[in-house]
């Protein structure tokens, strides 16, 4: 009897992002959830950035983005992403509200799937800046809605829009 055929790995863009509790760890927990995901390689990721929320008042997010090849499907992906959400201590709440850690899968590579639940690529990703420039980072070539993300990047920084790198922390994202 022969064993089931491993998936193969595709690649995809995450957005991930905090605004609760200690920020960095939590980022810094799901990167390490992230990379042992069946199939995980972590392939680039951008520096961290402060963003104002979308939404009720709240405290800033810090946002990164991530460029990982995964043998996941896109479903599979988005319950792995959920699952490690909840063991930062994100629970159901109002949308856009604040969050210990959000996990945005923005696009995989062939995939197209369109349910109540995941769509890709990510409907409002090629409308935000907090997602684009730190996603500019590590694919500025990635195409979303026709463009590349370092395009539609830039086209919203000269509309005006803006986001604060932070400066690297000794010891809180090591390679």
């Amino acid at each position: 009897m022969s064993s089931p055929r491993p998936k193969p790995a595709r690649q995809c863009l995450l957005l991930l992002g905090s605004n609760q509790g200690r920020r960095e760890e939590h980022l810094r927990r799901a990167l390490k959830g992230l990379a042992a995901l069946p199939g995980a390689r972590l392939l680039a990721r951008s520096r961290v950035y402060e963003t104002a929320p979308v939404g009720p008042p709240q405290r800033a997010f810090l946002n990164m983005a991530v460029r990982m090849s995964v043998a996941l499907s896109p479903m599979g992906l988005l319950i792995e992403a959920k699952r490690l959400e909840a063991l930062e201590g994100r629970r159901p709440g109002p949308r856009w509200g604040p969050r210990p850690l959000d996990i945005d899968l923005i696009d995989m590579a062939g995939a197209r799937p369109r349910s109540p639940w995941l769509c890709l690529p990510h409907p409002l990703s090629a409308e935000r800046l907090f997602a684009l420039a730190p996603l500019a980072e590590v694919a500025p070539r990635w195409r979303l809605d026709g463009r590349t993300v370092a395009a539609l990047a830039g086209q919203l920084k000269r509309g005006g829009g803006s986001v604060k790198i932070l400066p690297a922390r000794k010891g809180v994202f090591r390679s």
